[in-house]
């Protein structure tokens, strides 16, 4: 179906969900719509990337580009996260992420996002930890994802992923976000932490809301509403946990932490930073990840074809999308002491980003790097798990969930046909996706 016969279907499917209008959360930001100047108006010694409209409506890309060519190790002196640094080549992202003795991810230093944290509602997590006690906390809860757990996950995650695909409406349109992304990954996210199955949408609504205290169509009532739902969060975690605690370790991450030698013992709020945490890299990550794969074959129809042609490049093509898609934009790390990055002095306390999105589209490192190759020799080079001692600790149970994902979807149906080009999600950090409207059509 040709992208203009869209609005000959009346269907509630291709209605694209309304955004709110906002006040930019930044002097010079982008109002909802506003038109994004092209990166090469724009004076580069103010250059900011953190203005969510830019990445509502997709339009970043040529402010990396000019960044990787001119200003590789770029500071932004004002923004609505305050002063930072941009790290943007695959080469310096690289330098910095292995470098944890100078550069720190630790929640007492500002932790792993830009801006600083509430100053009564800090939310120690292991991600956000330096040595020791990062490992410490990573090792007590590796076992929910090690080789073997992914073995007993895997008939699991297949029989859920074949109900979930066998109910699907076909040759009629719904939104593949909510239909397929969320509800399998939400499904897996449940498993993990042995959550109530019936309030699993529960753990997508605390994954939005932590990541979008400022964004008026998850969080209209604001700071305000966002401290109320994550001490919802945290209190019903906390049952969780001190269930767990009575009755015989399993290997759940509830059941991990709650018996673990260094995690036993957590504050509330480490509690809680580690619940969102696990949280947000187990769906936001997936999720948009599912619904990338969708969009660029869509994008790169001759990569389609060869991927029905040899089934055997699904856990490439995986590999592949995570890299083009890139689901978590940014990480920051804050400098410990005086770091000099190529001709860039980077002074003791000054945030970091590494744009991992950048990165995985650096010419300099990648042959046709803006296109999505199935077959790509290298694509598990990708940044987009991390490196060094942080590297994502599910990202195998994330990969396999892919995989079984396209295996049943070349099964069952000829194309996944997408509709309408996706509506974004507006933020620098979460990299994805709110809506897109596909049609199913079968073998």
């Amino acid at each position: 179906m040709a992208a203009d016969t869209v609005h000959q279907i009346d269907h509630p499917a291709l209605e694209r969900p309304k955004v709110s209008e906002r006040e930019p959360l930044h002097e010079g930001y982008l109002r909802i719509g506003e038109e994004v100047p092209p990166a090469s108006s724009l004076d580069l010694k103010t250059l900011d990337l953190v203005d969510g409209e830019i990445w509502r409506q997709n339009k970043m890309w040529d402010r990396f580009d000019r960044l990787r060519k001119e200003d590789p190790v770029h500071y932004t002196p004002d923004s609505f996260v305050g002063p930072y640094w941009s790290v943007t080549t695959y080469e310096d992202i690289m330098a910095v992420d292995t470098d944890h003795k100078r550069f720190s991810s630790s929640w007492e230093h500002g932790g792993i996002t830009l801006g600083e944290p509430l100053e009564d509602f800090e939310l120690p997590m292991f991600i956000a930890m330096d040595e020791p006690r990062h490992s410490e906390q990573r090792k007590t809860v590796q076992p929910a994802v090690a080789p073997n757990m992914l073995k007993e996950y895997e008939p699991l995650i297949r029989s859920r992923t074949q109900g979930l695909l066998d109910t699907l409406p076909v040759n009629e349109p719904f939104d593949w976000v909510d239909t397929v992304s969320i509800e399998l990954t939400t499904m897996m996210l449940a498993t993990l932490f042995d959550f109530p199955f019936e309030n699993r949408r529960q753990l997508t609504r605390w994954s939005d809301v932590v990541t979008n205290m400022h964004n008026p169509d998850i969080c209209p009532g604001g700071e305000e509403q966002w401290r109320r739902e994550m001490m919802e969060c945290l209190t019903t975690f906390m049952q969780i946990f001190q269930e767990r605690q009575a009755i015989p370790q399993k290997n759940d991450l509830m059941s991990l932490l709650a018996h673990g030698e260094k995690t036993r013992n957590m504050t509330p709020m480490e509690l809680l930073g580690n619940v969102i945490l696990l949280i947000v890299g187990g769906n936001d990550t997936t999720r948009n990840t599912m619904t990338a794969s969708v969009w660029a074959l869509n994008k790169y129809p001759e990569q389609f074809e060869k991927l029905k042609g040899d089934l055997s490049l699904i856990p490439n093509m995986v590999s592949e999308t995570i890299r083009w898609q890139t689901p978590l934009a940014f990480m920051r790390r804050t400098a410990l002491e005086d770091v000099q990055i190529r001709d860039k002095l980077i002074k003791k306390g000054e945030q970091v980003a590494m744009w991992y999105i950048s990165g995985n589209r650096d010419e300099a490192f990648w042959d046709k790097p803006n296109d999505y190759i199935i077959d790509r020799a290298d694509a598990r080079r990708h940044l987009s798990f991390g490196f060094g001692i942080h590297r994502c600790v599910g990202n195998r149970l994330g990969e396999l969930q892919l995989q079984i994902l396209w295996q049943e979807l070349m099964e069952r149906f000829s194309h996944i046909e997408v509709l309408a080009e996706p509506s974004y999600t507006s933020g620098a950090f979460v990299h994805g996706y709110t809506w897109m409207p596909v049609i199913l059509h079968p073998k």
